[in-house]
């Protein structure tokens, strides 16, 4: 029995960490995932998850200094979506965000605060790696 070849592709963006550019990387991973035979209504939830990924970078990461770089890159097969986000700003520790009790958050009439919770729940696979000195890189996949 011979081994099944998995064919990848692959698609770059790099853009400054402004907010202004947000718009592009929206658009830059709506094409992709509809490129990659991903359905609409999963294509909303992996921009939102996205679009977390990216204010939570330029917010905290590089804390608004908007010549930080933000590399995304999308890979995509058959059966899975994957987005790969990658800053050079100051490390993060995502196990020091719990999950947020969602009623009490509602009746504080919080804003913000949400993104990884919404990240997590949005897409299949959320991994964090961070390289101190180096990079950090969120990767976030779903299952098409």
């Amino acid at each position: 029995m011979k081994n099944k070849k998995i064919h990848i592709e692959q698609k770059e963006l790099v853009v400054k960490s402004k907010t202004d550019n947000l718009t592009e990387i929206r658009t830059f991973v709506s094409n992709g995932a509809r490129s990659a035979g991903v359905p609409p209504n999963v294509v909303d939830n992996i921009i939102l998850a996205v679009d977390e990924a990216c204010t939570n970078i330029i917010k905290h990461a590089y804390k608004y200094f908007p010549e930080g770089e933000i590399h995304i890159k999308l890979e995509f097969t058959s059966n899975k979506f994957t987005i790969i986000i990658i800053d050079h700003g100051t490390p993060f520790n995502p196990e020091s965000i719990q999950d947020p009790d969602l009623q009490k958050y509602f009746i504080q009439h919080r804003v913000g605060g949400l993104g990884m919770y919404l990240m997590k729940s949005l897409m299949d696979e959320v991994k964090y790696i961070s390289v101190p000195g180096k990079y950090n890189q969120v990767q976030l996949s779903k299952n098409i």
